[in-house]
């Protein structure tokens, strides 16, 4: 028994330390980087490449793109497809234009069921999530950034290609899905608040340097004042809407991830429905009640009531920043109803002014998986291309986006339009402050998790604030028991599954998955439990002989 407990004790000893070693390297064979986890050779076979890129094939690769009817955009895709096929004039690609992502995402799930979806697709990583759930339909990148003569900045690329390291971090991680980069990032904007600063003055308010939830409805409580035949003060008009954003899911998302509230889990719990969406949706509904605060699917487009004095705080896209404000080059309004005023660009509103937090948005391409390795490479370089600077930067300058490498951002021909604010329609310079926003608050962006479904709840966060909108202008009250009934109507109509709702939810928010034990952590424990059970029947085992001698006796 002595001797057996010896070899426990040493083996014990020995499995501390493969266990502290093999927590250490655990995060490498994680979901998280799997990838990582893969050598040269598996991460290959994920997409297999031909030796050489055969420039006498005829290969036809189609691209499914997303374009709100700006003509520049359309010639920038347009003369990306000339300029590539000038350098493979053997291969042809076949543009077909979407005007939104929905309808993307509505036909690739059709086309996946029939094996046709196109070659390249730009799409969200919510909807590239659910293309996931079926077999070897969306192709993992990994393998293709480090092939040598065709990846990222690869010796037979016949473009100048960038290097994985120079794509901004922060949104090729975006990207990652169940450890696997399954698309690169095309294009990223962010949410601003555009302020119509001349009437936020006029009201008697100076603006602070970070814009507060409080701040805004304080002010726009303070617009609602009307005069005597029934005008509001602030314009002289009938209409007025301080407060309106575009995209509400957006806004309860950012609001519950500044309230360090919970919303969902990378393995795809639904969080979202807990006591603190509960309290921000009262508040929405007392200045929704008072007309305070619309949203866009209500009243129209923010852009189109603050360009006509109609608005103060308009939140919408750093995309859409061609649209806002008295000179901006693409306006919906006739002429005549445009007011003249000063426009200030924001972040999105914050609650802790000292840890903003805004989400990171802006569509990504990937990759479709075909039987044709020829094929597939030449998607493949299409893909890239569109990431080059030739594409990037013209494109970046289309609105507010930004572009997505650091090589595109530091390019002297980007740094020198952004420098040109102002000089003409071309260089609007509240479509240049809206671009900077993002690329100064970068640091500051998150993103939501990922998983199939997560669209749904997406959808979720935004019907809860519509609903409570409109309902109160019907004369809904919003207590408990209509909250209970909204959150059973929003989890029905979206058909959300692993919702957890009410105080467990709240719970969750500060609890951090961490996976898995380790198999080393795991050995570990259940040798301390054998050798404490052992230690135990070695003293009863002693006990019960020394009894029996002492009988004996």
């Amino acid at each position: 028994m002595k001797k057996l407990l010896c070899l426990l004790l040493a083996l014990l000893c020995v499995l501390s330390l493969c266990g502290c070693h093999g927590e250490l390297r655990s995060g490498d064979r994680s979901e998280a980087n799997a990838a990582e986890a893969l050598s040269a050779d598996e991460l290959a076979a994920l997409v297999p490449l031909p030796e050489s890129f055969d420039a006498t094939k005829p290969i036809e690769i189609s691209f499914w793109a997303k374009n709100d009817t700006n003509q520049d955009q359309i010639a920038i895709y347009q003369g990306a497809i000339r300029d590539f096929q000038k350098l493979y004039p053997n291969v042809t690609v076949r543009l077909r234009l979407y005007t939104d992502y929905a309808r993307i995402y509505n036909d690739v799930i059709t086309n996946i069921a029939t094996d046709t979806t196109p070659n390249i697709c730009i799409s969200y990583p919510d909807h590239i999530a659910t293309y996931l759930t079926g077999e070897n339909v969306v192709a993992p990148l990994d393998g293709l950034f480090v092939n040598e003569k065709y990846g990222l900045g690869g010796s037979e690329v016949k473009f100048d290609s960038p290097r994985k390291e120079e794509i901004v971090p922060e949104f090729l991680s975006e990207c990652v899905l169940s450890g696997f980069t399954y698309a690169l990032p095309f294009m990223r904007s962010t949410e601003a608040t555009y302020v119509n600063k001349t009437y936020v003055e006029k009201l008697g308010y100076e603006l602070p340097e970070v814009l507060t939830w409080d701040f805004i409805w304080e002010v726009s409580e303070a617009a609602m004042e009307k005069d005597a035949s029934g005008n509001f003060k602030v314009n002289g008009q009938s209409v007025m809407i301080p407060f309106i954003y575009k995209s509400t899911d957006n806004m309860m998302i950012q609001m519950l991830r500044q309230k360090g509230a919970s919303y969902s889990t990378d393995d795809g719990q639904v969080l979202l429905f807990n006591a603190t969406t509960r309290e921000l949706l009262r508040t929405i509904a007392g200045h929704a009640e008072s007309r305070a605060f619309s949203t866009f699917k209500i009243s129209s487009y923010p852009a189109n009531f603050l360009n006509a004095g109609q608005c103060i705080f308009a939140v919408d896209s750093t995309a859409g920043a061609t649209w806002i404000g008295t000179d901006a080059p693409h306006v919906d309004i006739a002429p005549d109803q445009l007011v003249e005023f000063e426009t200030a660009v924001y972040p999105v509103p914050q609650f802790d002014p000292e840890h903003p937090q805004m989400i990171s948005q802006g569509p990504s391409v990937c990759l479709f998986q075909k039987d044709d390795p020829q094929e597939m490479l030449a998607s493949w370089l299409f893909l890239q291309y569109l990431i080059s600077n030739d594409v990037q930067l013209p494109y970046a300058e289309t609105e507010g986006y930004v572009p997505v490498t650091s090589k595109a951002q530091q390019d002297p021909a980007y740094l020198d339009y952004l420098s040109r604010a102002g000089e003409d329609a071309e260089h609007y310079a509240i479509k240049i402050i809206a671009s900077e926003l993002l690329m100064d608050n970068t640091q500051y962006t998150f993103t939501t998790p990922v998983f199939n479904g997560s669209a749904s709840v997406r959808d979720a966060a935004g019907e809860l604030i519509e609903s409570v909108t409109k309902d109160v202008r019907r004369k809904a009250v919003v207590d408990d028991a209509y909250l209970d009934q909204l959150f059973d109507k929003v989890i029905a109509l979206k058909r959300l599954e692993n919702v957890v709702r009410g105080d467990t939810a709240d719970a969750s928010s500060g609890v951090e998955d961490l996976g898995p034990l380790p198999a080393g952590a795991v050995a570990l424990l259940t040798t301390l439990a054998a050798v404490w059970l052992l230690i135990g029947l070695a003293y009863l085992l002693r006990l019960t002989k020394k009894t029996q001698k002492q009988r004996g006796t």
